[in-house]
Protein backbone atom coordinates (compact mmCIF):
# COMPACT_ATOMS: atom_id res chain seq x y z
CA UNK A 1 0.00 0.00 0.00
CA UNK A 2 1.09 3.83 -0.83
CA UNK A 3 0.16 7.16 0.68
CA UNK A 4 1.60 10.30 -1.16
CA UNK A 5 5.10 7.83 -2.53
CA UNK A 6 4.84 6.52 0.89
CA UNK A 7 5.04 2.85 1.59
CA UNK A 8 2.93 1.67 4.70
CA UNK A 9 3.37 -2.48 4.33
CA UNK A 10 5.24 -3.14 7.92
CA UNK A 11 6.62 -6.22 6.23
CA UNK A 12 8.75 -3.98 4.35
CA UNK A 13 12.38 -2.49 5.43
CA UNK A 14 12.01 1.00 7.53
CA UNK A 15 13.59 3.35 4.39
CA UNK A 16 16.17 5.88 5.40
CA UNK A 17 15.97 9.23 3.78
CA UNK A 18 18.98 11.59 4.03
CA UNK A 19 18.85 15.45 3.65
CA UNK A 20 22.49 17.28 3.40
CA UNK A 21 22.98 20.85 2.71
CA UNK A 22 25.54 24.20 4.15
CA UNK A 23 23.81 26.03 6.58
CA UNK A 24 20.68 28.34 6.64
CA UNK A 25 19.61 26.40 3.02
CA UNK A 26 16.39 25.23 4.13
CA UNK A 27 16.75 21.59 5.36
CA UNK A 28 14.65 21.55 8.30
CA UNK A 29 11.88 23.81 6.57
CA UNK A 30 11.64 21.55 3.74
CA UNK A 31 11.61 17.95 6.28
CA UNK A 32 8.77 20.01 7.86
CA UNK A 33 6.81 21.16 5.17
CA UNK A 34 7.00 17.49 4.10
CA UNK A 35 5.64 15.74 7.19
CA UNK A 36 2.69 18.40 7.07
CA UNK A 37 1.47 16.90 4.17
CA UNK A 38 1.74 13.25 5.04
CA UNK A 39 -1.41 11.50 6.58
CA UNK A 40 -1.82 11.89 10.34
CA UNK A 41 -1.23 8.05 11.02
CA UNK A 42 2.38 7.89 9.06
CA UNK A 43 5.50 7.79 11.89
CA UNK A 44 8.07 9.58 11.13
CA UNK A 45 11.18 9.88 13.05
CA UNK A 46 13.83 12.51 12.41
CA UNK A 47 18.05 12.00 13.13
CA UNK A 48 19.24 15.54 13.91
CA UNK A 49 22.41 16.44 14.53
CA UNK A 50 23.16 19.74 15.57
CA UNK A 51 25.95 22.74 15.71
CA UNK A 52 26.84 24.32 19.24
CA UNK A 53 24.67 24.38 22.10
CA UNK A 54 21.31 25.03 21.36
CA UNK A 55 18.38 22.60 19.88
CA UNK A 56 16.34 25.39 18.22
CA UNK A 57 15.92 23.36 15.17
CA UNK A 58 14.95 20.34 17.45
CA UNK A 59 12.33 22.09 18.66
CA UNK A 60 10.31 23.19 16.00
CA UNK A 61 10.32 20.25 14.59
CA UNK A 62 8.94 18.38 17.88
CA UNK A 63 5.81 21.47 16.81
CA UNK A 64 5.32 19.37 14.12
CA UNK A 65 3.91 16.00 13.31
CA UNK A 66 7.73 13.90 13.80
CA UNK A 67 7.12 10.89 15.87
CA UNK A 68 10.30 11.63 17.93
CA UNK A 69 13.49 13.64 17.37
CA UNK A 70 16.85 12.27 18.13
CA UNK A 71 19.47 14.94 18.24
CA UNK A 72 23.40 14.96 18.23
CA UNK A 73 24.94 18.22 19.05
CA UNK A 74 27.54 20.10 18.18
CA UNK A 75 27.09 19.39 14.28
CA UNK A 76 29.85 16.57 14.55
CA UNK A 77 28.66 14.31 12.47
CA UNK A 78 31.47 11.60 13.19
CA UNK A 79 29.94 11.29 16.58
CA UNK A 80 26.79 9.59 15.00
CA UNK A 81 28.59 7.30 11.87
CA UNK A 82 31.94 5.90 14.44
CA UNK A 83 29.96 5.67 17.81
CA UNK A 84 26.50 6.70 17.71
CA UNK A 85 24.48 5.98 14.01
CA UNK A 86 24.34 2.19 14.41
CA UNK A 87 22.72 2.59 17.78
CA UNK A 88 20.52 5.28 17.35
CA UNK A 89 18.82 4.30 13.92
CA UNK A 90 18.09 0.82 15.79
CA UNK A 91 16.84 1.97 18.69
CA UNK A 92 14.44 4.32 16.75
CA UNK A 93 13.59 1.29 15.12
CA UNK A 94 12.83 -0.77 17.83
CA UNK A 95 11.19 2.22 20.15
CA UNK A 96 9.55 3.78 17.46
CA UNK A 97 8.38 1.06 14.84
CA UNK A 98 8.34 4.52 12.27
CA UNK A 99 7.11 4.23 8.91
CA UNK A 100 10.10 6.10 8.07
CA UNK A 101 12.97 7.66 9.55
CA UNK A 102 14.51 11.04 8.27
CA UNK A 103 18.22 12.00 8.77
CA UNK A 104 19.21 15.64 8.51
CA UNK A 105 22.93 15.85 8.33
CA UNK A 106 24.68 19.09 9.23
CA UNK A 107 26.52 20.88 6.30
CA UNK A 108 29.66 18.47 7.38
CA UNK A 109 28.34 15.20 6.42
CA UNK A 110 29.93 13.68 3.36
CA UNK A 111 27.50 11.80 1.55
CA UNK A 112 28.42 8.62 0.09
CA UNK A 113 29.70 7.74 3.10
CA UNK A 114 26.78 8.70 5.70
CA UNK A 115 25.18 5.98 2.76
CA UNK A 116 27.52 3.17 3.43
CA UNK A 117 27.04 3.23 6.70
CA UNK A 118 22.90 3.22 6.44
CA UNK A 119 23.61 0.62 3.81
CA UNK A 120 25.51 -1.62 6.20
CA UNK A 121 22.48 -1.60 8.30
CA UNK A 122 20.32 -3.39 5.63
CA UNK A 123 19.94 -6.85 7.45
CA UNK A 124 18.51 -5.15 10.23
CA UNK A 125 15.60 -3.68 7.61
CA UNK A 126 16.46 -0.38 7.63
CA UNK A 127 17.43 0.70 3.70
CA UNK A 128 18.65 3.79 2.64
CA UNK A 129 15.73 5.54 0.16
CA UNK A 130 17.36 8.39 -1.14
CA UNK A 131 20.32 11.26 -0.90
CA UNK A 132 18.89 14.61 -1.15
CA UNK A 133 20.78 17.69 -1.08
CA UNK A 134 19.20 21.79 -0.77
CA UNK A 135 20.35 23.98 -2.51
CA UNK A 136 20.35 27.74 -1.23
CA UNK A 137 20.54 29.66 -4.64
CA UNK A 138 21.04 33.03 -2.99
CA UNK A 139 24.07 32.21 -1.33
CA UNK A 140 25.52 29.10 -2.39
CA UNK A 141 27.74 30.83 -4.86
CA UNK A 142 28.74 32.79 -1.75
CA UNK A 143 29.95 29.78 0.00
CA UNK A 144 30.77 27.64 -2.64
CA UNK A 145 34.61 28.57 -2.67
CA UNK A 146 35.28 28.47 1.00
CA UNK A 147 33.29 25.26 1.49
CA UNK A 148 34.45 21.96 -0.17
CA UNK A 149 32.14 19.80 1.56
CA UNK A 150 29.40 21.72 0.06
CA UNK A 151 30.47 21.64 -3.31
CA UNK A 152 30.91 17.64 -2.54
CA UNK A 153 27.16 17.34 -1.41
CA UNK A 154 25.55 19.20 -4.31
CA UNK A 155 28.08 16.39 -6.41
CA UNK A 156 27.21 13.04 -4.57
CA UNK A 157 23.45 13.39 -4.50
CA UNK A 158 20.42 11.63 -5.98
CA UNK A 159 18.37 14.54 -6.02
CA UNK A 160 18.85 18.95 -5.64
CA UNK A 161 16.23 20.59 -4.55
CA UNK A 162 17.06 24.23 -5.41
CA UNK A 163 15.57 26.69 -2.71
CA UNK A 164 15.09 30.10 -2.24
CA UNK A 165 15.37 30.51 -6.44
CA UNK A 166 12.70 32.77 -6.03
CA UNK A 167 14.92 35.35 -3.75
CA UNK A 168 17.60 34.98 -6.44
CA UNK A 169 18.41 37.70 -9.34
CA UNK A 170 18.20 35.79 -12.75
CA UNK A 171 21.90 36.36 -12.87
CA UNK A 172 22.53 34.68 -9.49
CA UNK A 173 20.13 31.76 -10.46
CA UNK A 174 22.13 31.06 -13.97
CA UNK A 175 25.67 31.13 -11.90
CA UNK A 176 24.22 28.42 -9.29
CA UNK A 177 22.97 26.35 -12.22
CA UNK A 178 25.95 26.90 -14.26
CA UNK A 179 28.17 25.51 -10.89
CA UNK A 180 25.66 22.68 -10.02
CA UNK A 181 25.45 21.68 -13.83
CA UNK A 182 29.34 21.68 -13.58
CA UNK A 183 29.36 19.41 -10.50
CA UNK A 184 26.73 17.41 -11.13
CA UNK A 185 25.39 16.57 -14.57
CA UNK A 186 23.01 13.97 -14.57
CA UNK A 187 21.00 14.65 -11.23
CA UNK A 188 17.73 16.01 -11.26
CA UNK A 189 17.41 19.42 -10.09
CA UNK A 190 14.12 20.63 -8.80
CA UNK A 191 13.07 24.53 -7.87
CA UNK A 192 11.10 24.45 -4.90
CA UNK A 193 10.01 27.12 -2.70
CA UNK A 194 8.04 27.49 0.80
CA UNK A 195 4.75 28.24 -1.61
CA UNK A 196 5.70 25.64 -3.85
CA UNK A 197 7.04 22.77 -1.07
CA UNK A 198 8.16 19.13 -2.79
CA UNK A 199 5.93 16.67 -2.44
CA UNK A 200 6.49 13.39 -0.29
CA UNK A 201 5.11 11.37 -3.00
CA UNK A 202 8.83 12.58 -5.57
CA UNK A 203 11.25 12.79 -2.39
CA UNK A 204 10.08 9.46 -0.39
CA UNK A 205 10.64 6.87 -2.69
CA UNK A 206 12.48 8.48 -5.07
CA UNK A 207 14.67 5.20 -5.73
CA UNK A 208 12.43 2.32 -4.01
CA UNK A 209 9.50 2.61 -6.99
CA UNK A 210 12.02 1.93 -9.76
CA UNK A 211 13.30 -0.82 -7.90
CA UNK A 212 16.95 0.90 -8.05
CA UNK A 213 19.37 1.77 -5.28
CA UNK A 214 20.99 5.14 -4.57
CA UNK A 215 24.08 6.15 -6.93
CA UNK A 216 25.89 7.59 -4.34
CA UNK A 217 26.82 3.86 -3.37
CA UNK A 218 28.94 3.40 -6.44
CA UNK A 219 30.74 6.98 -5.72
CA UNK A 220 32.23 6.66 -2.55
CA UNK A 221 36.04 5.94 -4.34
CA UNK A 222 35.09 9.21 -5.85
CA UNK A 223 34.70 11.01 -2.19
CA UNK A 224 37.31 9.50 -0.70
CA UNK A 225 39.71 10.99 -4.02
CA UNK A 226 38.37 14.08 -3.21
CA UNK A 227 39.14 14.49 0.30
CA UNK A 228 42.26 13.61 0.11
CA UNK A 229 42.67 16.10 -2.55
CA UNK A 230 40.91 18.58 -0.03
CA UNK A 231 43.29 17.75 2.40
CA UNK A 232 40.91 15.68 5.00
CA UNK A 233 43.87 13.91 6.87
CA UNK A 234 42.90 10.44 7.64
CA UNK A 235 39.44 10.88 7.05
CA UNK A 236 39.14 7.48 4.40
CA UNK A 237 41.21 5.22 6.54
CA UNK A 238 38.76 6.22 9.52
CA UNK A 239 35.69 6.12 7.81
CA UNK A 240 34.95 9.28 9.51
CA UNK A 241 31.80 10.73 7.54
CA UNK A 242 32.63 14.72 8.16
CA UNK A 243 35.42 17.27 7.10
CA UNK A 244 38.00 16.50 10.37
CA UNK A 245 38.24 19.18 12.63
CA UNK A 246 41.99 20.14 11.47
CA UNK A 247 40.26 21.59 8.10
CA UNK A 248 37.38 23.81 9.83
CA UNK A 249 35.19 25.85 7.52
CA UNK A 250 32.63 26.73 9.99
CA UNK A 251 33.17 28.14 13.15
CA UNK A 252 30.55 27.98 15.82
CA UNK A 253 30.49 30.20 19.25
CA UNK A 254 27.85 29.93 21.54
CA UNK A 255 26.63 33.63 23.28
CA UNK A 256 24.44 33.04 26.59
CA UNK A 257 23.11 34.92 29.26
CA UNK A 258 21.88 33.73 32.80
CA UNK A 259 22.00 30.05 33.39
CA UNK A 260 24.10 27.62 33.07
CA UNK A 261 27.25 28.44 30.59
CA UNK A 262 27.39 26.20 27.36
CA UNK A 263 30.12 23.78 28.00
CA UNK A 264 29.61 20.97 25.43
CA UNK A 265 33.07 21.01 24.46
CA UNK A 266 34.19 18.62 21.53
CA UNK A 267 37.93 17.40 21.11
CA UNK A 268 39.17 15.50 18.38
CA UNK A 269 42.47 13.50 18.86
CA UNK A 270 43.69 12.14 15.70
CA UNK A 271 45.24 9.24 16.51
CA UNK A 272 44.49 5.56 15.97
CA UNK A 273 41.03 6.41 17.63
CA UNK A 274 38.64 9.11 17.18
CA UNK A 275 37.60 10.06 20.15
CA UNK A 276 35.04 12.57 21.61
CA UNK A 277 35.57 14.19 25.07
CA UNK A 278 32.28 16.08 26.16
CA UNK A 279 32.88 18.70 29.28
CA UNK A 280 30.14 19.14 31.93
CA UNK A 281 28.62 23.09 31.97
CA UNK A 282 29.87 25.14 34.33
CA UNK A 283 27.36 26.17 36.70
CA UNK A 284 28.68 29.46 36.33
CA UNK A 285 26.30 32.14 35.25
CA UNK A 286 27.03 35.61 33.17
CA UNK A 287 30.36 37.11 33.86
CA UNK A 288 28.40 40.34 33.89
CA UNK A 289 25.89 41.41 36.28
CA UNK A 290 22.67 42.81 34.58
CA UNK A 291 20.52 45.56 36.22
CA UNK A 292 16.43 44.49 36.16
CA UNK A 293 15.86 47.22 33.76
CA UNK A 294 18.69 45.86 31.38
CA UNK A 295 17.26 42.08 31.23
CA UNK A 296 14.13 43.26 30.44
CA UNK A 297 15.14 45.75 27.79
CA UNK A 298 15.43 43.62 24.56
CA UNK A 299 12.38 44.24 22.08
CA UNK A 300 12.21 42.81 19.00
CA UNK A 301 12.36 46.22 17.45
CA UNK A 302 16.04 46.39 19.31
CA UNK A 303 17.17 42.64 18.06
CA UNK A 304 16.14 43.59 14.78
CA UNK A 305 18.57 46.69 15.11
CA UNK A 306 21.37 43.99 16.10
CA UNK A 307 21.17 41.67 13.41
CA UNK A 308 20.78 44.18 11.14
CA UNK A 309 24.69 44.72 11.57
CA UNK A 310 25.56 41.16 11.40
CA UNK A 311 27.20 40.97 8.25
CA UNK A 312 26.49 37.66 6.14
CA UNK A 313 29.89 37.53 4.44
CA UNK A 314 31.33 36.57 7.97
CA UNK A 315 28.03 35.06 9.89
CA UNK A 316 26.13 32.51 8.34
CA UNK A 317 24.04 31.72 10.71
CA UNK A 318 22.51 32.49 14.44
CA UNK A 319 19.65 30.07 15.80
CA UNK A 320 18.43 30.17 19.45
CA UNK A 321 16.47 31.35 22.48
CA UNK A 322 15.73 34.55 23.67
CA UNK A 323 13.67 36.13 26.28
CA UNK A 324 11.68 39.50 24.89
CA UNK A 325 9.81 42.13 26.40
CA UNK A 326 7.04 43.57 24.99
CA UNK A 327 8.05 47.39 26.04
CA UNK A 328 12.15 48.47 26.60
CA UNK A 329 13.33 49.69 29.93
CA UNK A 330 9.91 48.76 31.86
CA UNK A 331 10.57 46.08 34.30
CA UNK A 332 7.01 45.56 34.80
CA UNK A 333 6.49 44.80 30.74
CA UNK A 334 5.69 41.29 29.65
CA UNK A 335 8.13 39.09 28.01
CA UNK A 336 7.85 35.81 26.52
CA UNK A 337 10.73 33.48 25.16
CA UNK A 338 11.16 33.10 21.14
CA UNK A 339 12.98 30.96 18.83
CA UNK A 340 15.37 32.85 16.33
CA UNK A 341 16.61 31.11 13.45
CA UNK A 342 18.82 33.73 11.45
CA UNK A 343 20.88 32.62 8.47
CA UNK A 344 22.40 35.15 5.27
CA UNK A 345 20.87 38.20 6.78
CA UNK A 346 17.08 37.16 6.80
CA UNK A 347 15.35 35.80 10.52
CA UNK A 348 12.45 34.66 11.69
CA UNK A 349 11.43 34.80 15.67
CA UNK A 350 8.99 31.85 16.51
CA UNK A 351 6.98 31.63 20.35
CA UNK A 352 8.48 29.06 21.87
CA UNK A 353 6.32 26.76 22.97
CA UNK A 354 5.07 26.15 26.73
CA UNK A 355 7.01 23.50 27.96
CA UNK A 356 10.05 25.18 26.09
CA UNK A 357 9.32 28.30 28.03
CA UNK A 358 8.89 26.87 31.23
CA UNK A 359 12.64 25.12 30.79
CA UNK A 360 14.37 27.97 29.98
CA UNK A 361 12.34 30.40 32.96
CA UNK A 362 13.35 27.24 35.39
CA UNK A 363 16.92 27.19 33.94
CA UNK A 364 17.19 31.55 34.36
CA UNK A 365 17.95 31.31 30.55
CA UNK A 366 18.00 34.64 28.82
CA UNK A 367 19.61 34.59 26.13
CA UNK A 368 21.41 31.00 24.52
CA UNK A 369 22.26 31.06 21.07
CA UNK A 370 25.07 29.53 18.50
CA UNK A 371 26.55 31.91 16.15
CA UNK A 372 27.94 30.23 13.22
CA UNK A 373 30.47 31.76 10.68
CA UNK A 374 34.07 32.02 8.63
CA UNK A 375 36.87 31.05 11.10
CA UNK A 376 37.76 33.87 12.95
CA UNK A 377 35.37 35.95 11.84
CA UNK A 378 32.46 34.36 13.80
CA UNK A 379 34.07 34.77 17.29
CA UNK A 380 35.01 38.45 16.91
CA UNK A 381 31.58 39.57 15.56
CA UNK A 382 29.88 37.07 18.15
CA UNK A 383 31.72 39.22 20.64
CA UNK A 384 29.96 42.51 19.35
CA UNK A 385 26.45 40.78 19.88
CA UNK A 386 26.54 39.84 22.68
CA UNK A 387 27.64 42.70 24.50
CA UNK A 388 24.85 44.54 22.34
CA UNK A 389 22.95 41.92 24.12
CA UNK A 390 24.45 42.29 27.58
CA UNK A 391 25.78 38.52 27.16
CA UNK A 392 28.77 36.62 27.34
CA UNK A 393 30.79 34.33 24.46
CA UNK A 394 31.28 31.01 25.65
CA UNK A 395 35.51 30.18 24.72
CA UNK A 396 34.87 26.88 24.30
CA UNK A 397 33.75 26.84 20.92
CA UNK A 398 36.27 25.89 17.97
CA UNK A 399 35.81 25.07 14.08
CA UNK A 400 34.01 21.42 13.76
CA UNK A 401 33.14 21.50 10.48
Amino acid sequence: MTTNGTATDSSKDIPVSVFTGFLGAGKTTIILSLLKQLPKDYKVVLLKNEFGDVEVDSELAKESSVEAVSEILNGCICCVLVGQMRSALLEIKEKFSPDRIIIESSGSAFPATLAWQVRQLEDEGLKLDSVVTVIDCVNFKGYEDNSPTAKMQAKYTDLLLLNKHELATERQLDSVLDSLYELNTETPKLKISRESPPKPSLIFGLLSESGSESKVFDMLEEENQDRKRLGFVGAEAKGVGHADADNGEVQTVNIWRGGKKPGHEHEHEHGHEHSHQHTEASTSTSQTPLTDSQVQSLTKERLDEYLSKVPSEEVWRVKGFLKLSDSEGDINATSSYHILNWAFGRHELHPASERMSEQLRQQGVEVRLTVMGARGDAKRRSKILAKSLGADVSQSARSIF
